[in-house]
């Protein structure tokens, strides 16, 4: 499958991202117990969405002096629209977040070293599976068209079920692990697990990242072939989908009191699957513009964010 990338792009983009994690694990000590605040959240959102359009930047810079500005100019564009449609299926990602550690009452302090762990599970998961993806588009190219009904069955989906919130009570993984393995009854600290009397045990704090990282498991199945829809460079995919990814807890801490907001949201997120679904079908006859696309998938956000927030002022949230 063709790429822009080449060894000089791989390594400057895996140069990049491990620079951004040893900052954050290192330097502001992310595997420690801290309860982020808001300023922080917002300073780290914009650092994260700066990076990445930094390096989208800095690709257009290079593809326009090595392969030409038209090149240069198309996957500049392919890695934006990836990003946002990546990002903006990402807010999904972290309400179900916020229900998994609503449900095992974890404070806000002692989420940020869950999503540490989970955020690092993701990019090992969803590289594998960006790379078994793109094998499998190279030598099965019909399987576009699965993921295109896929897409569009996903969208329909979250549509109709958009009010309907999953029971973690029923969750065959949480009561599979809960028959197994001997659980705390209650969480100790940032500790994942516990020796109590001889016994080795494991904490709540440990169940949420388990869950945490199958959520992501699970919506990487509906992302990745997302931003497949918009390019085939395995280099763009990956890179739009790991930056999105990776600015992920910070946009977890800035919504955590605000989710409440956003309620229609996920209306707007149906949508942009329901049309990238359809863009995937239609490709042989028909290639959507990536411009279109971006277009529409800001506009839709754009729209979904302003009724969501005009909804919950007139609607607000009974109070508990």
């Amino acid at each position: 499958m063709e790429s822009v990338g080449n060894t000089g792009l791989w390594l400057a983009f895996a140069l990049v991202v491990a620079a951004m994690l040893a900052l954050d694990l290192f330097v502001f000590k992310s595997g420690h117990q801290h309860r982020v605040s808001l300023k922080e959240a917002a300073s780290w959102s914009v650092g994260w969405v700066s990076v990445a359009m930094a390096f989208n930047l800095g690709l257009w810079w290079y593809l326009h002096e090595t392969v030409g500005a038209a090149v240069a100019a198309d996957k500049a564009m392919e890695f934006l629209t990836g990003y946002l449609v990546e990002k903006s299926l990402a807010v999904d990602n972290v309400f179900v977040w916020m229900m998994i550690f609503s449900y095992f009452a974890v404070p806000l302090e002692l989420q940020r070293r869950v999503l540490l762990y989970g955020i690092v599970g993701a990019i090992i998961l969803r590289t594998i599976m960006i790379f078994a993806g793109a094998w499998m588009i190279k030598e099965f190219h019909w399987i576009l068209y699965i993921f295109g009904v896929f897409l569009v069955l996903t969208g329909l989906k979250m549509a109709f079920f958009a009010e309907h919130d999953p029971d973690l009570e029923k969750n065959p993984l949480l009561r599979y692990m809960r028959r197994h393995f001997p659980v705390t009854e209650k969480l100790e600290g940032e500790h994942f697990m516990v020796r109590r009397n001889g016994v080795l045990m494991v904490t709540p704090l440990l169940l949420a990242l388990v869950l945490v990282e199958i959520s992501d498991i699970i919506f990487a199945v509906d992302s990745i072939p997302a931003v497949f829809a918009i390019t085939s460079d395995p280099f763009i995919v990956l890179t739009s989908n790991l930056f999105a990814i990776l600015g992920l807890r910070a946009m977890y801490f800035l919504l955590a009191d605000i989710g409440d907001r956003f309620s229609l949201l996920k209306y707007g997120l149906a949508l942009i699957l329901v049309f990238i679904g359809v863009k995937m079908l239609i490709a042989e006859w028909y290639k959507i513009p990536v411009m279109l696309s971006l277009g529409f998938v800001a506009l839709t956000l754009a729209v979904s964010v302003i009724v969501s927030l005009r909804y919950s002022k007139n609607h607000p949230p009974a109070a508990h």
